[in-house]
């Protein structure tokens, strides 16, 4: 298949998206991206790249690095994790309280941010360092050594956090806590503020597309983990929208509110998108829009 080519006709369906939605408000660093910004990479599962549009612009990830934080320490520590974290999809905003009180503590799943707080505070236990643990393992998957944090995304998050320092407080009292709570949010702001391309993005998941094998043919997760990986994506991803961009676009997939997704077709590639407009529920408009055009250009989905 000719990569180029499809990721072209894509940018063209979609160009009419471009620049709707609105791009993050509450985060004051990301509030002045140009939400006119648009671009799509595509890297197969032996590394070779195609893109299209802003796709060597780097761009700040957020969410998206929920789903590296989630398989280091499924790699480090196997199925303990799902003892303090659910595998359900929410139903609720990604950053809710309401659940968590009626569940005792317990996130319902590792995407919501109360469920990415936990897992943070895993990896945080087994590495003594989570936050530069992910980007030495995203500049190593990506090939890109000079991957770095954005010092005034993450500042700007902690200063306007109040709502994760409630929920990480909250879990803290159900003992679902292990490190102090000021050090998890440190590590969890520095993880969100790291700054990528879709060319990055799409090289670094590509272990979740060769079922758990890195990029230098070491294996992070077992086959049946990479599964489970791209198994949550899919249910629970794209925040309470999960269930329609399974829908619309039929792919594993993780979304943040920079306005990059990332999306897994397990066995062939993986693909990013960026597009900083982002819907009511917090995804990219017209990367949906992007990848929902993708798979019916080219009949690669899970279904």
């Amino acid at each position: 298949m000719d990569y180029q080519a499809v990721l072209e006709e894509v940018a063209a369906q979609v160009k009419p998206q471009i620049g709707r939605g609105r791009v993050a408000q509450y985060i004051p660093a990301l509030a002045s991206v140009d939400a006119d910004r648009f671009g799509i990479a595509l890297a197969d599962v032996d590394g070779h790249v195609a893109g299209v549009g802003d796709w060597e612009r780097p761009f700040s990830v957020q969410s998206i690095s929920k789903a590296f934080s989630l398989a280091l320490v499924l790699a480090d520590d196997g199925e303990k994790l799902w003892r303090r974290v659910g595998r359900e999809p929410s139903g609720n905003p990604f950053n809710s309280l309401v659940q968590l009180e009626y569940e005792n503590g317990i996130p319902r799943n590792p995407f919501i941010n109360a469920g990415a707080l936990v897992v943070t505070d895993r990896l945080q236990t087994l590495t003594g360092d989570a936050s530069t643990t992910m980007l030495d393992f995203l500049r190593a998957e990506s090939g890109n050594p000079d991957l770095a944090f954005d010092q005034e995304v993450a500042i700007s998050e902690s200063a306007h956090g109040d709502r994760n320092a409630a929920v990480a407080h909250f879990m803290a009292s159900y003992g679902n806590l292990h490190n102090p709570v000021p050090t998890v949010l440190e590590h969890y702001f520095w993880q969100c503020s790291i700054e990528m391309s879709c060319r990055d993005l799409a090289l670094a998941g590509g272990f979740l597309a060769r079922h758990g094998l890195r990029a230098d043919g070491s294996r992070l997760l077992s086959r049946s983990e990479a599964k489970r990986v791209n198994a949550v994506m899919l249910t629970c991803g794209t925040y309470d929208a999960a269930g329609d961009f399974a829908y619309r676009v039929g792919l594993p997939g993780k979304s943040g509110v920079g306005g990059g997704i990332v999306a897994v077709v397990p066995g062939r590639c993986t693909l990013c998108v960026w597009s900083p407009g982002l819907d009511a529920r917090g995804n990219s408009v017209a990367g949906v829009a992007a990848l929902d055009h993708f798979t019916t250009l080219t009949g690669w989905s899970v279904f």
